[in-house]
């Protein structure tokens, strides 16, 4: 049986915003470790914008209804075509990801959320990290 410290979490947002917070508050009240990345101070990881796009799709990681979309132009955002184009804007414009994203790691597994969503980060409690 695997320990928990085999189980990695990370929540990857920008420390400011209110849906951050209350992510990083209900990891902390379930009590399950997890690392914080700030997209401001340590930028959007390349490898793991990969996964992401992989795992969820790039049109789930542009956040189209935030201020950072809407205060683009309109040829930067009609240039947004794939997932090249999104991860381009989404390195340069940390902003524009939607959040949290969260990455549970064990092993060579890696379950990926976007937004906040407690159901799934419960299951995945429930099925992925033992006591």
């Amino acid at each position: 049986m695997e320990a928990m410290t085999s189980t990695q979490i990370t929540l990857y947002g920008i420390s400011n915003c209110d849906t951050v917070k209350k992510a990083r508050a209900w990891f902390t009240a379930q009590a399950l470790s997890h690392d914080f990345h700030d997209f401001k101070k340590q930028g959007v990881p390349t490898d793991a914008l990969d996964r992401w796009t992989a795992a969820v799709s790039w049109q789930k990681l542009v956040n189209r209804s935030g201020t950072t979309w809407r205060k683009l132009d309109a040829p930067t955002q009609s240039a947004v075509v794939d997932a090249l184009t999104a991860s381009a804007l989404m390195t340069a414009q940390p902003s524009v990801i939607k959040r949290p994203v969260v990455e549970l790691r064990r092993g060579s597994d890696h379950l990926i959320t976007v937004g906040y969503v407690p159901e799934q980060w419960e299951a995945w409690t429930q099925h992925h990290i033992t006591p």
